[in-house]
């Protein structure tokens, strides 16, 4: 062998063990690890497999009229319905303006009796308070010397008196009338001239605010008394601005204060938003036969608003259940439905609007059938529990 070929050996024997290297299947080269992942793989597809084919449809729950009684579940064929809805709103009793009366003098004035008290009840006509002026004693002395003028020319008759004296004597017991009765007298001569007048009640009612002393000077317009009538009250209720349009006027509604409940009527609904509280107010005007109502009482307000109608649900009737009749169940929402057997079975829905306490049925149920409306928690029990004494064991 020559020099040449003994330093070729090496070179031949490395390119050979590479070839042997190269020929090796991918089976050869799979590890432990790969083999265990692939056998874990082909458990869990046969796992699943056999849950799918041990699935089975839910079974109906059968009850008769005495177990249906007993779980206190009642059943109802639907029919549709127009749905309205109770709406609850806080109130706040306010006095009728229509009923109310402040109660002032017409001119500068000083009290010089009071002959009621607040609270007191007083009925029409009824006086209130006497005061004096000077201004009044001045129209009682016109008023008296123009009716005695008027009562002379008169008697004389137009044989003795000109026809201009007559008329000049009417004018002015008409003018000495008119300011005696613009100073809140009768608008006839009679008493003395001393000054004094007596204001009295224009109707009747309680005397709600009282806000003088004997002696006091009156100016003109301030308020003695407030006179209210309280078989009428107002009661203002507060509802969301969204809402309110849902209100009409003439509608009925009921009030209710330390448990009772008083029927009343909306009066006018709101036409303004307060900046204060963004709500709107329902005015209500409320009969008060037992004085149970004062002004400045809070209530609580029970409206009947008509349900808002979608775009697609122009009709004035929809087919609703109990909101309670409505169930979940296998992440759907279901009601409780009488097959054909008279069995109990889950019926997926579409639900929409809930309205008061029911919520309108936008698929999966149709008019005549026959479903659970109370008691729908206790065919859901006794389904499960059917479910699991069926359950398969590994």
């Amino acid at each position: 062998m020559t020099r040449y070929e003994w330093l070729c050996l090496p070179l031949t024997a490395a390119v050979l063990i590479a070839l042997a290297g190269c020929g090796k299947s991918p089976e050869a080269e799979s590890t432990p690890a790969a083999t265990a992942e692939s056998a874990e793989a082909d458990h869990a597809e046969g796992a699943g497999d056999h849950a799918e084919e041990s699935g089975e449809a839910v079974v109906p729950v059968a009850m008769d009229a005495a177990a249906l009684k007993a779980a206190g579940i009642r059943l109802q064929t639907l029919q549709p319905t127009s749905l309205s809805e109770e709406l609850r709103a806080p109130g706040e009793v306010v006095d009728s303006a229509y009923g109310t009366t402040l109660i002032t003098p017409r001119v500068e004035a000083l009290v010089v009796r009071r002959h009621a008290r607040l609270g007191d009840e007083v009925r029409a006509g009824a006086p209130l308070a006497t005061l004096a002026s000077v201004e009044v004693s001045d129209a009682q002395a016109d008023l008296r010397i123009a009716e005695q003028e008027w009562r002379r020319v008169s008697a004389l008759g137009r044989e003795a008196v000109a026809g201009r004296r007559i008329t000049e004597a009417k004018v002015a017991v008409d003018r000495a009338r008119a300011k005696a009765q613009a100073y809140g007298l009768p608008g006839t001569a009679s008493g003395a001239v001393n000054g004094q007048f007596t204001l009295t009640a224009p109707h009747a009612g309680r005397i709600t605010e009282d806000d003088f002393v004997v002696g006091q000077r009156i100016e003109p317009g301030k308020p003695l008394f407030r006179l209210v009538d309280e078989s009428i009250v107002w009661v203002d209720a507060k509802l969301p601005p969204g809402t309110a349009p849902r209100i009409e006027a003439g509608s009925p509604a009921t009030v209710v204060i330390g448990g009772e409940r008083i029927a009343g009527k909306v009066l006018r609904s709101a036409h303004r938003t307060s900046d204060a509280t963004r709500s709107a107010t329902i005015r209500l005007e409320v009969p008060n036969q037992a004085d149970r109502l004062h002004g400045g009482d809070f209530v609580e307000v029970y409206f009947n608003a008509t349900a808002a109608t979608d775009a697609d649900n122009s009709s004035a009737t929809q087919l609703a259940v109990p909101t309670d009749a409505l169930v979940q169940l296998e992440g759907e929402t279901v009601v409780f439905r009488r097959n054909a057997a008279g069995a109990l079975e889950p019926v997926p829905v579409r639900t929409g609007d809930a309205i008061g306490d029911r919520t309108v049925i936008r698929e999966g149920l149709k008019a005549g059938d026959t479903v659970v409306v109370a008691g729908a928690f206790a065919v859901k029990s006794q389904l499960l529990k059917a479910q699991l004494g069926e359950g398969h064991g590994h």
